[in-house]
């Protein structure tokens, strides 16, 4: 990369950085709402997310991209879809961390880019190589293994890599960028999420405004949703794909850390040979990607025929 270029990466590595770190040490803010139900945390992350992208977008004078995505029947219907994804998947991972089930958010995320793989070869034709296969192969029975071991069904860690899996699928077809498209997403569940506030509110079972601390904590989660996207957005567009899907692996491996260290859960020896098997098909999975793309550039730099 050329002197002018290099300030973009390194600002880029530091965004990528910050909001996978973000993302895997969230489990911390999620543990101080534990008072609050799932549902309720996750009605209030559509409202103010939607609220502080409406900010957002009016600040970077983004409103025409969101028309022409709202105006594309297409875009709309896939940014509707993909806000059901995500929905799952942030109650799953709300309800998983304050359930004191913060290693198996863990592996969830660690298999995603797995799961990417195969949604890539079966809705996107994509070709799977032998060390892809290896790697997925090596997973499914690393799941296996866990649920014949524990004789349960490791649905949190599927539902998590599945439903992110699915979300990632339906924003590539999408075509909408990644802000405009959030604001999308928030607005198809945000009806939802108000009238399950307001029907809270006349129940008298809502925990907004009940304290100034627990309100403060419920407005933030605009904030904690939005931001780290923001600096993935950047990240992505001043990396290289190999750059960032070595930064994907911080988040699991930070709330990794925190399921042993911190909320001291215990690290059973079924979960920590699925944890090493997962391993090592990320590390398989990794050298694949690498290989193929020291050959993408080598190919890149061969002169061209005219």
């Amino acid at each position: 990369m050329s002197r002018a270029g290099q300030p973009n990466e390194t600002s880029g590595l530091l965004a990528g950085v910050a909001a996978f770190v973000t993302w895997g040490l969230v489990p911390l803010y999620w543990k101080l709402l534990s008072y609050v139900s799932a549902t309720e945390i996750l009605a209030h992350r559509f409202v103010w997310t939607w609220l502080f992208m409406i900010l957002l977008l009016s600040w970077q004078t983004r409103w025409p991209e969101v028309m022409a995505n709202v105006r594309s029947r297409r875009t709309a219907i896939f940014c509707a879809a993909s806000g059901v994804a995500i929905a799952i998947n942030w109650f799953v991972f709300i309800w998983a961390v304050n359930a004191d089930h913060v290693l198996e958010t863990s592996l969830g995320y660690y298999m995603t880019p797995l799961v990417n793989v195969i949604f890539g070869a079966v809705f996107l034709r994509e070709r799977l190589t032998r060390l892809q296969l290896i790697s997925v192969l090596l997973a499914a029975g690393a799941v296996g293994f866990l649920t014949l071991s524990f004789g349960k069904f490791p649905w949190i860690a599927l539902t998590l890599c599945f439903s992110f899996g699915l979300y990632g699928l339906l924003r590539k077809v999408s075509g909408a960028a990644a802000i405009p498209g959030q604001f999308l997403e928030t607005t198809v569940i945000l009806p939802i999420a108000l009238v399950f506030l307001i029907w809270l509110g006349t129940k008298a079972q809502g925990h907004f405004g009940l304290s100034v601390s627990g309100s403060l904590l419920l407005a933030s989660t605009g904030i904690v949703t939005a931001v780290p996207l923001i600096w993935f957005a950047y990240a992505a567009r001043n990396l290289p794909l190999t750059t960032l899907g070595f930064l994907q692996y911080l988040s699991p491996s930070c709330t990794f850390v925190l399921g042993i260290f911190v909320f001291h859960e215990p690290l059973r020896r079924a979960q920590l040979i699925t944890f090493i098997v997962i391993w090592a098909a990320l590390a398989i999975f990794t050298a694949d990607m690498l290989a193929r793309w020291r050959t993408s550039k080598l190919i890149g730099l061969q002169p061209v025929e005219m």
